[in-house]
């Protein structure tokens, strides 16, 4: 970090967040509000004198309230810049209000009371996405008493805690009598694998963490009775396994297993009942402290930088990237890059691993110093919009303008436009032409499809990158589906108008299918949701009509699923046997009315 502030070409904004992002790959402009540290950064030498005159103690948060600061203060050691903040809502004010002792006692007058928050606007390439991540809040898990019990301690806490620039100066203390602990347990997978508290995903280093502490305690402490609580250890890095190894030849006792209760003895010792699972015993074990190795979580920021940025998010919170095997730093918004555990758990290794990925991917799109941009965009026909502006409600990518109250017609950014298709298909004008994807194209298909034997064929709209992909799978591995399914391929499923589905109904086809990628696998962020309404749209109108809405069925395949392509598959083809050659006949009739 102290390279990162002294780098000419970085610019380092601390104390500072994300208001806004507005604009596409190679032209963003980032908002940013910089808030007041109320201490000029450019002067201040990090001397102490005014943390000294300051009355004002409050808890320190680096070290997670295991020591004290003041309202003035240098945030963690090797801070930067280098310089002290002043917390506004700590400070008793100055004079001639009530307290300004710091700005008595700093010599250089680096200490500002009148300072003001800032905006600031960076025009940016591209973005990279590194908000790592947060630690799972074990309050409610009340089997582990640690909003009861003093001695009862987070893996966070703990490492500040046997840090030589900790609050104890590294000396394993308990913190309800400061007298050296003599035994520890530690408990894994707090938060982490559980589906009903936490995260049902594995946290990545919770394990190794553990070993780690363990080691650093026999190695200052020998005779220290250590006990690991686990399900199962998770040592698949390079050198972890006999990290793991050494930890149990040093002493370590590692108990499969998690602890039912834990209570408090008379010494302020803890009591912890384990029923150990390779024994089949119920335990009880008797320890001077116990520490949670806490899951991780993603960052308090996700879900904002997710609605601001237009990215996706898998289901444990995390943001998605574009494909997990070919681009597994890009953001399905082009030109924005992930590093570190916003998009997962990681330890150390990993997260230089991908920052490096990151870096080299946002180097390779701006050193051209132009991008080409994909030839399947939309367009607006100008004429016809009426600048309702539900194509700009609707695109994930934020690539279409439109000025509703000045009656301005829309317009697409192309370099933004991922031609997806769902402005297209939502437009109620048919303002919108998406290239190469046109309605033209689209029911030129359609009608073909049906042209002979109608009452035979399955009318099927595939999305390119998932149920497309699973039919081509299901091809390749020789599975058996009817011959008569009639495939139109489109980009998204969110390009599949109303129009296409009557269309194919008026011309005569029995049953038809959309299909497209599982909800929350969207190749274009969440472009499919509006197929969902849209198909729930068209069921309520056959319902009306008196068309049976099975007729039309939706369902999600994905690129690897050829087997559930061809089951799908299967089922169209029991449906459509048994539509009746007069059922299409009054169904054609009454969409000619």
């Amino acid at each position: 970090m102290t390279d990162v502030g002294r780098h000419p070409r970085i610019t380092l904004h601390t104390l500072s967040e994300i208001k806004d992002v507005n604009g596409y790959v190679g032209n963003f402009d980032v908002s940013i509000l910089k808030r007041a540290r109320y201490v000029d950064e450019n002067e201040c030498t990090a001397c102490g004198d005014c943390a000294e005159a300051c009355p004002v103690i409050r808890p320190d948060e680096f070290n997670l309230g295991l020591s004290s600061r003041r309202a003035i203060f240098s945030p963690f050691p090797q801070a930067v810049p280098s310089a002290y903040v002043l917390n506004a809502n700590e400070c008793l004010g100055h004079n001639p209000v009530v307290c300004g002792k710091c700005l008595e006692a700093c010599d250089k007058g680096c200490i500002d009371f009148h300072m003001s928050d800032k905006e600031i606007v960076e025009h940016v390439g591209s973005i990279v996405v590194a908000t790592g991540f947060d630690v799972y809040d074990p309050t409610e898990l009340d089997e582990y008493a640690y909003s009861r019990f003093e001695n009862v301690l987070t893996s966070l806490e703990f490492e500040r805690l046997i840090n030589a620039g900790g609050p104890t100066g590294g000396e394993v203390l308990r913190p309800t009598d400061r007298q050296p602990a003599r035994s520890i347990g530690f408990v894994q997978c707090v938060g982490s694998r559980s589906a009903k508290k936490g995260g049902n995903y594995c946290s990545n280093i919770c394990c190794m963490n553990t070993v780690k502490s363990t080691l650093m305690l026999k190695e200052h402490y020998p005779d220290m009775d250590i006990k690991v609580f686990y399900i199962d250890i998770r040592a698949f890095g390079k050198g972890f396994e006999e990290l793991y190894t050494r930890s149990r030849r040093s002493g370590v006792h590692y108990i499969r297993g998690l602890p039912g209760t834990v209570e408090e003895d008379p010494d302020k010792g803890l009591s912890v009942a384990v029923e150990n699972t390779a024994t089949g015993n119920l335990e009880i074990h008797h320890l001077d402290m116990l520490v949670l190795a806490l899951g991780l979580k993603p960052a308090a920021s996700t879900q904002r930088l997710q609605e601001m940025l237009g990215l996706q998010l898998n289901p444990d919170g995390f943001f998605l990237e574009a494909h997990p095997k070919l681009q597994p730093v890009d953001a399905a918004t082009r030109g924005i890059y992930y590093a570190g555990c916003a998009e997962g758990p990681k330890d150390i290794k990993e997260s230089v691993t991908q920052a490096s990925a990151a870096a080299a991917r946002a180097i390779r799109l701006m050193h051209k110093g132009e991008i080409t941009t994909e030839a399947i965009t939309s367009m607006v026909i100008e004429e016809a919009c009426k600048c309702c502006g539900k194509c700009a409600e609707v695109c994930p990518y934020n690539a279409v303008t439109v000025d509703v109250k000045k009656k301005i017609p829309a317009s697409v950014n192309t370099a933004a436009c991922a031609g997806c298709g769902t402005c297209a298909a939502e437009c109620p004008f048919d303002a919108i032409i998406m290239n190469h994807f046109t309605d033209g194209q689209i029911l030129n298909q359609v009608h073909t499809a049906l042209e002979e034997s109608t009452q035979e064929k399955i009318l099927v709209f595939a999305c390119n990158w998932c149920s497309y992909a699973g039919a081509d799978y299901a091809g390749v591995s020789r599975l058996q589906y009817p011959p008569n399914v009639r495939l139109i391929r489109t980009m998204c499923s969110g390009r599949v108008d109303e129009k296409f589905i009557w269309d194919g109904f008026r011309a005569g086809a029995p049953v038809i299918l959309v299909s497209g990628c599982h909800i929350g696998d969207c190749h274009y962020i969440d472009a499919n949701h509006w197929t969902e309404k849209r198909v729930k749209k068209v069921h309520k109108k056959m319902a009306k009509m008196g068309i049976r809405p099975e007729r039309l069925q939706l369902e999600w395949i994905s690129a690897a699923e050829g087997v559930r392509f061809a089951e799908v598959m299967d089922g169209m083809e029991k449906l459509r046997q048994s539509v009746t050659p007069e059922e299409i006949a009054e169904t054609v009739q009454l969409l000619k009315e």
